[in-house]
């Protein structure tokens, strides 16, 4: 199995560890210090060895910090994971609070009227990250200093650092040569007159030069650092250990990643830094230096986002393979009397699906599948402890997707299990109207995922309910789930351009209840003009990616407009034609009859 259900953390371990951090807060001289959930690339996937956050407060949800002073100590969580922290944290020692909504600003200030130095280490915290607090916290009295990691002076059994292989990718699934790539974003620093860039993000770095890796777990990246110059010439700084099996380049210079600060103060004229992603030391190195530093954004993050015709044709295979396992399970849970199957069960038997495709390189996430209340964890992890038994009337959230060469899937399917009610399904129903007006969009070309994303909540607003995440992400190609910069969230200002892949995924979540969500795959193209429009105005749209059947039972058609109809039938209709010959005999029968028309 590619995912365990092992609790990884527990809340018994916070108190001892917490005070462990104070007596170095005390040596340092400091009133307290912050402990993000990242590491020095700035990704949002991390090793086992920088899980500080989770190590010394045992939450383990994907983003969020502590901040421990001498007395308090504040874990800020974003919507997602509201619920889910108040089980994986000790309350008795550390306090959850909703973030962004309760800056960490604010939160100091009232804790430290007096003002107080606060410690972070200046590798996982970005430049941008930095500016934003001292600009909230100028006046108050409160520095923020950097200094070395009092997390790692404390964990004792800390595990090493990744040093796996690094593997190259091949053209036929990246449609791009590095060289191609690399001259294409040198070209951008040549146009802004940048003679180079600082490149931290491993998805960024696997993306400009055609590898993978698997330095992260489900996610396929190297860990390192890269230089990129105006000349689209690279300085790599990676572990030897990581690239023997691949093939040198000259136009790439290798070095150890312990040599990277020391290279970044020898650098000279402009070099370009992106304040989302360049951590504070690298700033810093550059100053100790003769660079000029520029802000700007790092040159391979939207050509990465803008997928080429290879990438799209490559998803749309990996989607249909991924679809062929989806309704094997679907099939199977169908059959499954109520109170005879268990959300591990579940888990397994996709994963199991997944494998038999002969194409699976690795799950792309842990698969979440919450019935009843734990549907409304949104990032729940299914463990042995929390597993739960499916009842008749249960809703499972399934959310779960595959890294293949080809690409990489993020699906969403709610399931109905037995009879299950009226609130539910109506529910449900406003859930699939949003994510269906998101699939037939049509918008003109410049507007960000800002300007579009309230139309995929508007069915749940009209009867005051809503959700607590975006309504979609960016999604690499093998490569990371969850991509930026392109989202489909009201703080999104990146437009949105051809060739970028997103989620479409409205849900809603009643704590200790019930989860929906519904969830596909899209990608930005270009739309044609319809009669009587203006064919001089630029207008994209959404091509769906994902086909796998939406459970007909939880839908109410008395809700649903005629063109919502016409939609779900038509999608179903092209799960049907998409799969047809692909799956088992049994499988294609539930088929059949799972895309009957409404």
């Amino acid at each position: 199995m590619f995912q365990s259900f092992d609790t990884t953390s527990t809340p018994e371990h916070g108190a001892m560890r917490l005070a462990a951090l104070r007596a170095q807060l005390q040596i340092a001289n400091l009133d307290g210090f912050i402990i993000p959930r990242a590491d020095a690339h700035q990704g949002e996937y991390v090793a086992a060895h920088d899980e500080r956050l989770q190590w010394l407060t045992g939450f383990t949800g994907s983003a969020g910090f502590c901040c421990a002073l001498a007395k308090t100590a504040g874990v800020f969580i974003d919507g997602r994971y509201r619920t889910q922290v108040k089980s994986q944290v000790d309350l008795d020692h550390f306090t959850p609070f909703p973030w962004p909504e309760t800056s960490l600003a604010n939160w100091l200030k009232e804790q430290l009227p007096s003002g107080g130095g606060v410690g972070f280490d200046p590798w996982l915290m970005t430049q941008g990250q930095l500016e934003m607090h001292e600009k909230a916290l100028n006046g108050s009295g409160i520095t923020l200093r950097p200094c070395e990691n009092l997390v790692d002076l404390v964990w004792d059994d800390q595990p090493e650092p990744p040093m796996t292989p690094a593997f190259p990718y091949p053209i036929q699934y990246a449609g791009k040569s590095s060289a191609d790539k690399r001259t294409e974003c040198a070209a951008d620093l040549k146009d802004t007159g940048d003679d180079g860039a600082v490149i931290t993000l491993p998805d960024s770095l696997c993306w400009l030069l055609n590898i993978r890796g698997a330095d992260v777990a489900k996610t396929p990246l190297v860990h390192g650092f890269a230089l990129l110059q105006a000349d689209a010439q690279v300085q790599l700084f990676v572990a030897s250990e990581k690239i023997k099996a691949l093939t040198p380049d000259p136009a790439i210079d290798i070095a150890a990643p312990t040599d990277f600060a020391n290279a970044l103060t020898k650098l000279t004229g402009k070099i370009r830094c992106d304040k989302t992603s360049v951590p504070v030391a690298v700033i810093h190195a550059l100053q100790a230096g003769s660079a000029d530093i520029t802000y700007g954004a790092e040159p391979c993050v939207l050509p990465k986002a803008r997928k080429n015709s290879i990438e799209i044709a490559g998803t749309r295979d990996a989607h249909i393979t991924d679809a062929t396992a989806m309704c094997e399970l679907l099939c199977w849970l169908d059959q499954q009397p109520a109170g005879s199957t268990t959300e591990i069960d579940v888990v397994s038997q996709l994963e199991q699906a997944r494998r038999a495709t002969n194409a699976l390189h690795d799950i792309s996430f842990d698969t979440i599948a919450g019935s009843g209340p734990n549907g409304a964890i949104m990032h729940y992890r299914v463990t042995h402890e929390t597993s739960r038994t499916l009842q008749n009337g249960d809703l499972i959230v399934l959310d779960s997707g595959g890294q293949y060469l080809n690409g990489t899937t993020d699906i969403t399917r709610t399931i109905a299990i037995g009879t299950v009610g009226l609130e539910e399904r109506t529910t449900f129903t406003r859930v699939l109207q949003g994510m269906i007006a998101v699939s037939r969009m049509r918008w003109p070309k410049g507007l960000a995922g800002r300007d579009i994303e309230a139309v995929g909540r508007v069915p749940l607003w009209l009867a005051g309910q809503d959700f607590d995440h975006g309504l979609g992400h960016g999604v690499g190609h093998f490569l990371d789930v969850h991509e930026g910069p392109q989202r489909l969230s009201r703080i999104s200002a990146i437009p949105l351009d051809p060739g970028m892949i997103l989620s479409n995924e409205p849900g809603y979540y009643r704590e200790s209840a019930f989860g929906i969500r519904i969830e596909n795959l899209l990608v930005v193209r270009e739309a044609g003009t319809p009669k009587g429009g203006d064919a001089h105005r630029a207008m994209y749209d959404f091509e769906t990616l994902a086909y796998v059947p939406i459970d007909r039972r939880l839908i109410v058609t008395a809700l649903m407009t005629t063109a919502e109809i016409d939609w779900m039938n038509a999608y179903h209709e092209d799960c049907l034609a998409k799969l047809s010959g692909k799956l088992s005999e049994n499988t294609h029968a539930w088929l059949i009859a799972a895309t009957k028309p409404l």
